[in-house]
């Protein structure tokens, strides 16, 4: 083998050790905005299935943006439909910036990510397919400089 395929097989195999270290993902799917503006109208449709209702998860939402994003939060319109229930709807203000720290998510050149849990230590008490809707609900309308939003969720061990 050669020195590239080396450090490759290398890479591979301690990515493998060190994802068994961590929290076990269940979930995570994104909705890009290809041209970089998401209208409320764009409604992100995100569904999932749950096998599980004996453990904890815990969700965020994942939200991409560009450094030209003109806001220092988000305000969010969050729907979750679940199996035989009506749906549940909540409002969220999610702070990405402030005066002191500028963004508070991880960045790389211009653009950030924010990772921001909504619903700590969450339980499922149905089996199923569940479906979140997010909308955005600022005042702009498309919101500009945003690349996409998505859902995480991580099994509680």
């Amino acid at each position: 083998m050669n020195s590239f395929q080396n450090a490759f097989f290398s890479f591979l195999t301690m990515s493998v050790l060190f994802a068994g270290c961590l929290s076990v993902d269940v979930f995570e799917k994104n909705i890009s905005f290809k041209t970089q503006e998401w209208a409320s109208a764009n409604k992100a449709v995100i569904p999932f299935e749950i096998t599980d209702t004996a453990s904890l998860y815990n969700v965020y939402i994942v939200f991409r943006h560009t450094n030209s994003y003109n806001y220092n939060n988000l305000w969010l319109k969050w729907s979750v439909q679940q199996p035989g229930i009506a749906p549940i709807t909540n409002q969220f203000n999610l702070p990405l910036a402030n005066n002191e720290q500028g963004w508070l998510g991880s960045g790389m050149d211009d653009i950030y990510e924010h990772r921001i849990l909504v619903q700590p230590r969450t339980s499922f008490g149905r089996t199923g397919a569940y479906t979140v809707t997010m909308e955005q609900i600022m005042r702009q309308d498309p919101l500009q400089h945003v690349l996409n939003i998505g859902l995480r969720m991580e099994k509680i061990k």
